[in-house]
């Protein structure tokens, strides 16, 4: 009987670009923890310290055809270097976004321009968190945002302010009424947006932390304009912690009036005293911007289990199942709205995991519309668990399913998934894409997909 074969190759990465990243030497693609990879469905990129590659995946044909090449200018001084990496997906909008070491943002297009550049908060940021919840029957409305993540600390960006940014970039790059030249040079390019900052080291710096989405307002509070987030995070000293991050959104009328007032004022006595007495000085040095205060977190929970230490988190599509890797080679899936843990696994150590969606458990055939599409209730949600002692990739079904799948996973690979694609608009359910699962050798520089049917 012949094996079956349940994943189907896409095409090999491999070009001469790649050396500057490690690639000729084993393992270089998963023994560097400096090496970066962010996958989307037509493009993947990697990076180091110092540079960025972007390969461009092309259906049918040779997946290397078009390659970017990204140096960003970074401090030499404070020694700063990539530490993040996400794509940014808006409709016919695709761009990268990029965190460095000394708490900086940064977004290139896809050509390698540099669209915008703020800094979030003074330190290394690690890990750039894209995510979203569309509205439909069981939420009241949907929230899509760009999460950044730094030890102790978490910002939330709103996915429509990204948006806005990049459609007037890409509507005045169109129309040449952009500078290339002020680009780089500007400390706060194309802008600033508006974020949250919310100091969650309540319980020890973080290694890894999310927000889980919505959640109810503390008991005996006033019902207000105010919303409030829920946040979970892992750590060496607290392997899982929550948090209820707040949002102010009832703003004083005197409070605005002053932020409105006062730096007019300010800036209009400037220009007349510059105007009086004509200072023939050369112009100072652009300040550096300072950073934003702290929204109010409260803490709800902790887990502390020494020596056990929390290291690698992975959210559900949902927000409400959240996986958690730690250093005793177990894995947790906690239940983000209960907050309590609803299984385990042990045995797994450095493992990987991410969330994957299956057509299992039905006749799929049956299931189908009349064009051949699958609704999103024709999907299982399953959790992918990456096990590279073991040299396998396992799916279970959540919550409490079965294994279904065991998958032999060469030496050197990494399990990789598209980024959450924004949408300006309700999705149909005939055109529901589901969570896929990827499989990249740096060894021999092959890229495979799992299919998504079991039978």
């Amino acid at each position: 009987m012949a094996r079956r074969n349940h994943t189907t190759e896409l095409g090999c990465i491999a070009c001469e670009d790649l050396t500057e990243l490690g690639a000729g030497k084993e393992g270089w693609l998963v023994n560097n923890p400096n090496l970066l990879t962010a996958l989307d469905t037509h493009s993947l990129a990697l990076a180091n310290r110092s540079i960025v590659l972007i390969l461009h995946l092309s259906e049918g044909s040779d997946p290397v055809r078009n390659r970017v090449k990204i140096v960003p200018e970074l401090s030499p001084i404070e020694a700063e270097y990539i530490s993040a990496i996400a794509w940014l997906v808006f409709d016919d909008i695709k761009v990268l976004a990029l965190g460095t070491s000394r708490g900086y943002l940064l977004t290139y297009s896809l050509r390698g321009d540099l669209i915008h550049k703020q800094i979030v908060s003074p330190g290394k940021i690690l890990r750039l968190r894209v995510r979203g919840t569309k509205r439909d029957l069981t939420q009241d409305a949907s929230s899509e945002e760009v999460c950044v993540v730094m030890s102790g600390v978490i910002a939330r960006f709103d996915g429509s302010d990204f948006q806005n940014m990049l459609q007037r970039w890409f509507r005045e790059r169109h129309s040449q009424f952009w500078d290339e030249r002020d680009s780089e040079n500007s400390i706060d390019t194309f802008g600033r947006l508006p974020y949250q900052l919310w100091n969650v080291s309540k319980y020890g710096p973080c290694v890894d932390a999310a927000i889980t989405g919505l959640m109810p307002p503390p008991l005996l509070e006033i019902q207000s304009s105010q919303r409030y987030y829920c946040a979970i995070t892992v750590g060496d000293d607290a392997v899982i912690s929550a948090y209820r991050l707040s949002v102010d959104r009832s703003r004083s009328i005197v409070g605005a009036i002053l932020s409105k007032v006062v730096p007019a004022t300010f800036s209009t006595i400037t220009s007349i005293s510059k105007m009086l007495w004509r200072s023939d000085a050369t112009p100072a040095k652009r300040p550096e911007p300072k950073p934003q205060p702290f929204a109010r977190a409260s803490p709800l929970t902790c887990f502390k289990d020494h020596p056990r230490k929390g290291e690698k988190l992975t959210l559900s599509p949902s927000g409400t199942l959240a996986a958690i890797t730690d250093s005793l080679g177990r894995i947790l899936l906690l239940d983000t709205q209960a907050l309590v843990v609803v299984r385990l696994w042990k045995g797994y150590r450095d493992a990987s995991c991410l969330f994957v969606e299956m057509l299992a458990g039905k006749d799929v055939e049956t299931s189908r519309y009349a064009y051949g599409e699958h609704m999103k209730s024709d999907y299982c949600l399953c959790l992918a668990i990456h096990a590279p002692r073991k040299g396998i990739v396992e799916i279970w079904q959540m919550r409490t399913g079965p294994r279904l799948l065991t998958i032999p996973c060469a030496k050197g690979s990494k399990i990789l998934q598209p980024t959450y694609r924004f949408a300006s608009s309700e999705v149909s359910v005939s055109s529901y894409v589901p969570l896929e699962l990827f499989f990249l050798n740096g060894d021999s520089g092959q890229l495979f997909v799992l299919n998504r049917s079991l039978s």
